[in-house]
């Protein structure tokens, strides 16, 4: 199986994530002699034994102090047959918003369990976190099993609870010994009643691609390209889907269609573009089509209410009086939120805001159905947010009107964009006293 494919570690503390990572990058030779060398002086100096796994991932002072993964590790690798991107994420409670960020990208989730104590609470945390950001591979890394003195039943019973956990996902079960390498690279001869492939051959060979090419065209307007009077195109990166000239396309929020005329690139004009390059579409008719617009191939929802599922990261909680930026693709707006988070929170909100946009449910499309939320004061990546589904408008006789409405009907007032500038920060200023 050929292509990249991204995985996130998750899992409660200690169950061995950072290990797993640093025996894998070991054993497939993804790390260079000088590294080997550092890693294997650390961990001389802790009294860790000859090479401490750990330590190739985790990097901080503060990670080798406590033993502990604080941040996200991201290492690159590659083998004959696949090329890898590893996101080793933290499993304390207090860092769930590093383990959101690592996992958002992620194809595959490997899930690891420490065998001695089975699926604990944080488990169930970051499966539930894995796939409410759309993972649906799961690798379940039955891990320490050398403590067990690898006991069939003790991994069944993990295999079994874990897979109830995460009903209607594929789950792939694997007891291994990441100190010891058991069924990380190659079939351990502890582990005879276990006819399935270790880790990296399962990883290698397991097909998550054709998800986003699958699903229907998206391509949001990122520039207008018009650099000669005959020339006007609309660049941007395909979020899903394909597209090939002659293709029937509709440009939102406006709804008027078209069909597209040329797929330009430097490198010359394509037959066919698909999820994950960069384009720009040269279409039939000449259309009001800007940054922040959305061309699809079917209907799309233009909204401005809708429900998600939002994971909040700052230190400051999430205040419903006060708004917020949404940055959704290209476009960024005002908005305002109806419920309130503490950090590491997970929640299902109400979002409202000034501008419609346009977007699909997470389920659907990953691009077009998530956003990050700002804080406009400190400039601040306050949270994440996953789109559940779409909310009825409320009617305009309303008697409140939220603060993302005032902020967007003090721009629409004004006469300049100087005045609308100077009126925005004032209302800013005044809603965030």
């Amino acid at each position: 199986m050929s292509g990249l494919l991204r995985i996130c570690t998750a899992g409660s503390v200690d169950d061995g994530k950072s290990t797993l990572i640093g025996r894998l990058l070991y054993d497939s030779r993804g790390v260079y002699e000088d590294q080997v060398r550092s890693v294997q002086a650390a961990s001389h100096n802790r009294g860790a034994g000859p090479i401490d796994f750990s330590l190739f991932t985790d990097g901080l002072r503060a990670e080798r102090e406590q033993g502990i993964t604080i941040d996200v590790a991201y290492r690159y690798f590659a083998t004959a047959r696949r090329k890898f991107i590893l996101a080793d994420t933290p499993g304390h409670e207090q860092y769930t918003r590093n383990m959101a960020t690592g996992a958002s990208t992620s194809d595959v989730a490997i899930l690891l369990v420490d065998a001695r104590h089975g699926i604990r609470e944080q488990t169930r945390r970051h499966a539930r976190i894995a796939q409410l950001l759309g993972i649906a591979s799961f690798v379940l890394a039955v891990n320490k099993m050398d403590l067990v003195d690898f006991d069939r039943g003790a991994f069944e019973q993990c295999r079994d609870e874990f897979a109830k956990l995460v009903e209607g996902a594929t789950v792939h079960a694997i007891p291994i010994s990441a100190l010891d390498g058991d069924n990380v690279i190659v079939a351990s001869e502890r582990t005879p009643w276990f006819r399935g492939p270790g880790l990296l051959p399962y990883l290698e060979t397991v097909d998550v691609a054709g998800r986003a090419e699958r699903a229907a065209f998206r391509l949001p307007v990122q520039l207008v390209l018009r650099p000669t009077h005959d020339f006007r195109g609309y660049a941007g990166r395909i979020a899903s889907g394909t597209i090939r000239p002659g293709d029937r396309l509709t440009a939102w929020p406006s709804g008027v269609s078209t069909r597209v005329a040329r797929i330009a690139t430097w490198d010359g004009d394509l037959d066919r573009a698909s999820a994950g390059m960069s384009v720009t579409l040269v279409l039939e008719d000449e259309i009001d089509v800007s940054r922040g617009d959305v061309l699809a191939t079917d209907v799309i929802e233009v909204g401005r209410r809708f429900s998600a599922d939002v994971v909040w990261m700052d230190e400051r909680p999430l205040n419903p009086g006060r708004p917020y930026l949404l940055k959704h693709t290209t476009r960024v707006v005002a908005a305002e939120l109806d419920q309130p988070l503490a950090l590491n929170d997970i929640g299902r909100v109400a979002v409202t805001t000034a501008s419609p946009l346009v977007f699909d449910s997470y389920a659907d499309n990953r691009s077009t159905g998530s956003f990050v939320l700002i804080d406009p004061a400190t400039n601040f990546t306050a949270g994440a947010g996953m789109i559940a589904e779409a909310l009825p408008e409320e009617t305009s006789d309303a008697a409140y009107l939220s603060g993302a409405e005032r902020i967007a009907r003090a721009a629409r007032a004004a006469t300049s964009d100087a005045e609308a500038v100077e009126a925005v920060r004032r209302l800013v200023e005044e809603i965030l006293r």
